[in-house]
């Protein structure tokens, strides 16, 4: 009887939601735009500020979410896939109708840190506000400054496609409540200046909390697993734990392997593909030496984690390796070498490579399946990329060859399943 007293979450949050969106219909709409304040004005048009909001919005990689593919840089349209339904990001060009045109940097302050939008309805946590919070006051008009210098796009925003009742936005009272506390980054006065300015960017601005950690039911990440890994919602694909420590995601990796990846898209760990190769193309590769610095001096400091779990009994993983192997002999071992060292600067190894290396196995799955693209990056303008096996391999086939891949050398990861890639081969790709 105990657990049947859960059965009653459901309902009473529909029926605190039903009361949020009455309350909220009877409130006024979007205010009237206001002169923004005459010294903040100003400001907005300092070239220097404008070009520093620039750099903070790459390192905030805005371009990616609030892009549509082939549409206007800024001007909104791509559709974010969550668990509960589409998000569309929405325009935030300088256009006047459709965009922030008409917003004073405290709407646009109010968005950042505390997750309200300029009509005061509180926003999806598909903006990441929840990591947001943390930027400074100063950094947030700089963006602001830059926004507000781009050329305006007339794109109006796309409609909510949100199942009920994820459509009411009064619901988010409760999942703020739980998962949700505003608050500006505090330098750790027992760091380095270089380890603060790497927590505040990979905490704050750079928001690597929003896909390395893994989230409930409700879409909430898990406070006591921050940066230790997680399954992007939607997309299969495993985005590793970020410690370099015993039994961390990037166990092995030192302060410049770290630099290289974030830069190049490539050190000799491993190589950037799925969506942080994406991150790395808009994002990353653009910081400057001295922030890339800092983010590793943070990740190096994340903690040792516990010994993963022994994997389940029951799969027999020895037959799948004995068959992966000979799969492996015909088809990969020409790049990545008979024991998987790879090639520096070309074929990234997969010994000891943590996209392998995932709890879940979805990464090695989906880049067999479906190939691996590095991103085009000033330090590695032309890339070699591994063509994809769909079409090639059966899904028997591609479990055994993860599998083996998995268990070789000196990895120790857990076998794959053949219905597990029956899983990954139709997940479709954002």
């Amino acid at each position: 009887m105990r657990s049947l007293r859960w059965l009653w979450i459901p309902a009473v949050l529909v029926v605190l939601a039903l009361a949020g969106e009455w309350w909220l219909s009877q409130r006024p709409g979007s205010r009237v735009a206001a002169a923004e304040d005459p010294s903040i004005a100003s400001v907005l048009k300092n070239p220097d500020v404008i070009a520093r909001g620039r750099y903070l919005a790459m390192v905030g990689d805005c371009v990616s979410c609030h892009t549509a593919q082939g549409g206007e840089p800024y001007a909104g349209g791509r559709l974010l896939p969550t668990p509960f339904g589409n998000i569309p990001a929405p325009n935030i060009t300088p256009d006047a109708d459709t965009g922030i045109g008409r917003w004073r940097f405290d709407d646009f302050w109010r968005a950042m840190h505390d997750g309200i939008g300029r009509d005061g309805k509180r926003l999806y946590p598909a903006f990441s506000y929840t990591s947001f919070t943390k930027v400074s006051r100063d950094d947030a008009l700089a963006i602001f400054a830059y926004l507000r210098s781009l050329q305006p796009v007339r794109q109006p925003n796309a409609s909510l496609q949100l199942r009920f009742p994820y459509n009411m936005r009064s619901a988010l009272m409760v999942w703020r409540a739980m998962y949700f506390k505003p608050g500006a980054y505090q330098p750790d006065a027992s760091q380095s200046a270089s380890w603060n300015r790497g927590a505040y960017l990979v905490l704050g601005l750079g928001h690597c909390n929003e896909c390395h950690t893994t989230r409930d039911a409700w879409g909430g990440a898990e406070a006591h697993a921050a940066l230790s890994g997680g399954q992007i919602p939607e997309q299969d694909w495993y985005a590793p734990d970020l410690s370099t420590r015993a039994n961390g995601g990037l166990q092995g990796w030192n302060r410049q392997g770290i630099i290289d990846v974030l830069k190049t898209g490539q050190s000799p760990k491993g190589t950037a593909i799925g969506p942080m190769a994406d991150v790395v193309a808009s994002s990353t590769q653009h910081l400057s030496d001295s922030d890339l610095g800092a983010i590793a001096d943070y990740l190096q400091s994340l903690p040792a984690r516990r010994t993963p779990a022994p994997p389940p009994p029951g799969i027999d993983s020895a037959v799948l390796a004995d068959h992966g192997q000979q799969i492996y002999a015909q088809r990969c071992e020409s790049c990545h070498g008979k024991q998987g060292e790879g090639v520096p600067g070309v074929y990234p190894p997969l010994d000891g490579n943590a996209t392998v290396l995932e709890p879940a196995g979805v990464n090695a799955v989906r880049v067999v399946l479906l190939g691996g693209f590095p991103p085009v990056t000033d330090g590695n303008p032309r890339p070699y990329s591994m063509p994809p096996y769909a079409q090639q391999m059966s899904d028997a086939d591609v479990a055994a060859v993860v599998t083996y891949i998995r268990q070789a050398w000196s990895n120790r990861a857990s076998a794959v399943q053949e219905r597990d890639v029956v899983t990954y081969r139709h997940t479709p790709i954002d």
